[in-house]
């Protein structure tokens, strides 16, 4: 960014204060001062006619207006840089940034040795958010969030790169006899009371998609809003549930629960990291996605 030209640095702040929603940390992350970049938002105010960022408790929300302007700025200041020959470049480890990502709370998890990977950028942040309960308003999360992690089908038609994936199985007390030999019967799978993530209205998962093509229904007992809390609730019961294998592997020690194969065809879960078009560019963004993608193709085993 070129500091002789005062209204590319006002782009680049107003940029700053969108995508962090906070004057501090957006002073912070371009290097600018609190009362500097304050200064900055009451210009910016005045040339839009609107208040941009409006507080809401301890925390800043965009305006209607902002969340409009946020990928317009975030598609602008590239191109602005490229023909000033100020393009940005990108230091881990000099960078101040925070990234905001939306995934379910069993993506957090399976993402966890990749978030590790970037130590390397101490200075960078993740806000880890919530999955929206309608997929329809995944197009609108994605201009508002960095990235969001998801499987396909969630409405989401934009860049993404394929994290890992997983298959779904079912879980259930390693004492149950149910699952005498490693498996279970469609009978006993039908028979047997389930827990169900529930994670809002228009999501279904595929082994749901897929007992609903088999015109299959099972006695639902317990529904939960999150998958992490499951071998908890199925230890030491005859409860079971269909959840990612990946779930059972990591707490079948402490819950004694195991993980047999589902009594219809296997179902796959795939995880995608998505991100909108106008962050392509962004150096910064670009460093992250890429980390994490290589993280992922390279299979980064759980330290």
């Amino acid at each position: 960014m070129g500091g002789d030209d005062p209204d590319l640095n006002l782009l680049v702040a107003l940029r700053a204060l969108l995508e962090e929603a906070n004057v501090t940390r957006a002073g912070e992350r371009i290097g600018m001062g609190q009362s500097t970049m304050s200064a900055a938002l009451s210009r910016l105010r005045g040339q839009f006619e609107d208040e941009l960022l409006v507080r809401v408790g301890r925390d800043y929300e965009l305006t209607p207006l902002a969340r409009q302007l946020l990928p317009q700025v975030q598609l602008t200041i590239p191109l602005v840089e490229r023909a000033l020959g100020v393009e940005q470049t990108f230091d881990p480890s000099e960078a101040q940034r925070r990234f905001r990502v939306q995934l379910t709370d069993y993506a957090a998890v399976e993402l966890r040795p990749y978030f590790r990977l970037l130590r390397a950028a101490r200075g960078l942040r993740f806000d880890l958010r919530r999955l929206p309960e309608s997929p329809a308003e995944g197009e609108r999360d994605l201009l508002a969030h960095d990235f969001v992690v998801a499987v396909p089908g969630m409405g989401i038609h934009s860049d993404s790169v394929e994290l890992f994936r997983d298959e779904y199985v079912v879980i259930a007390d390693r004492e149950n006899p149910a699952i005498g030999g490693g498996q279970i019967s469609l009978d006993d799978f039908l028979a047997l009371p389930h827990v169900r993530c529930d994670f809002g209205p228009g999501h279904v998962t595929g082994p749901e998609r897929r007992m609903h093509e088999l015109d299959l229904t099972v006695d639902v007992r317990v529904t939960t809003s999150s998958l992490l809390p499951i071998p908890l609730i199925v230890s030491g019961t005859d409860l079971i549930s269909v959840v990612p294998r990946r779930l059972v592997e990591r707490n079948s020690g402490m819950t004694g629960t195991v993980a047999v194969p589902t009594p219809f065809e296997t179902v796959v879960l795939i995880e995608r990291l998505w991100w909108h078009p106008a962050h392509s560019s962004d150096p910064a963004h670009a460093w992250v996605r890429e980390t994490i993608a290589a993280a992922a193709r390279g299979g980064v085993p759980e330290t």
